[in-house]
């Protein structure tokens, strides 16, 4: 155990001791600068400088548009363009079926398969509208038993909760 001790002690007096860095110049010996150091302090320094630098460098990559050169990241204004262009696309791929709808439509009644009388633009366009299909909601049996088994688990937790709260 006083072993420990000791090797602590080393270390903590290798950490403190007081050093001194000067900085001379080659040809005059002349001392431009001097420092007194100790470890600690320069470990400490260091760390500092990496969190500010670190912190830096984040802060301009999320903030400002230099984010948009590294790969994965995207502007604001491609991802809204990409959004209108990706609606208007499928506002004119239920046009073109319209309009194909009605072409064929056309073109029955001019090789005689349909009688004029019966052609009605709206009755085609009608025909041509996709109704969306019906989705069935209800939970499912797994589903349900994942359900049962975390209300279980909350009451379980409420009451080991009231147990330690009434002691």
């Amino acid at each position: 155990m006083s072993e420990k001790r000791l090797k602590r002690r080393r270390l903590l007096n290798k950490l403190f001791l007081k050093n001194r860095l000067v900085i001379l110049n080659e040809d005059t010996f002349e001392e431009l600068f001097s420092f007194k150091l100790n470890l600690m302090n320069v470990f400490i320094s260091v760390t500092v400088g990496a969190i500010i630098l670190i912190s830096f460098t984040t802060y301009i990559i999320a903030f400002t548009p230099l984010r948009e050169f590294i790969p994965g990241y995207s502007s604001s204004k491609l991802k809204k363009d990409a959004t209108v262009l990706a609606l208007k696309s499928d506002s004119l791929s239920n046009a073109l079926k319209k309009n194909e709808a009605y072409i064929k439509s056309i073109q029955k009644v001019l090789t005689g398969d349909l009688e004029y009388a019966k052609f009605n633009k709206d009755s085609i366009l009608a025909t041509t509208d996709e109704t969306p299909s019906k989705i069935d909601l209800s939970p499912s049996k797994g589903e349900m038993e994942l359900r049962n088994q975390v209300a279980k688990e909350e009451k379980t937790n409420l009451s080991k909760a009231d147990k330690k709260t009434k002691k």
